[in-house]
């Protein structure tokens, strides 16, 4: 049963600094697991989530470059940290600093993709969120999403200076979050 999409609202929700918001995909991306800080969280119950692409809570904020990074760098068999903001179900959105990863089996073979995302704080939202605005407006400069693509890609490239979007990431977390 997949809960209908949502409009944001504009309500931010936050969690807790002490909580963890996890999940398991498959290979696909689609939701095998969601923790119960996720299923709160997202407003969505277990049976809403589980067995549903993990697109379900993407909120159109989101620029398509850090998406496309990220399936870049899963492809390749490593982990991300990254900057999300995600949409629950009731139109909320909610901030993560999400750390995702394949999983595999003994013998390599990908069996899905295990995420945990810890509340991030808020200057690095505040950081963050002027990227992600630039990105969009790069973005909503063109109709075809390839081309929106290929703008948002090249401006977070121009953006980043050199540096990689991890290293970014990790400038933003306080010394004493590191862990």
């Amino acid at each position: 049963m997949r809960a209908p999409r949502t409009s944001p609202s504009g309500v931010e929700r936050r969690f807790g600094d002490d909580e963890l918001i996890v999940t398991k995909t498959d290979s696909r991306g689609v939701i095998t697991y969601a923790n119960d800080v996720f299923l709160r969280v997202s407003a969505l119950t277990e049976a809403e989530a589980v067995g549903q692409p993990h697109n379900l809570i993407r909120h159109p904020a989101m620029p398509r470059a850090i998406f496309d990074l990220l399936w870049e760098t899963l492809r390749g068999g490593q982990e991300i940290f990254a900057y999300v903001v995600n949409l629950a179900a009731d139109g909320a959105h909610y901030w993560v600093l999400a750390h995702v990863t394949p999983s595999v089996d003994a013998t390599g073979r990908l069996l899905g993709y295990h995420s945990s995302r810890r509340a991030p704080a808020p200057a690095a939202v505040a950081a963050v969120r002027r990227l992600y605005d630039d990105l969009l407006a790069a973005e909503a400069g063109h109709a075809r999403p390839a081309d929106a693509l290929a703008a948002s890609r090249a401006l977070l490239t121009e953006r980043l200076a050199g540096q990689t979007y991890d290293e970014f990431v990790w400038s933003l977390i306080p010394a004493g979050d590191a862990a």
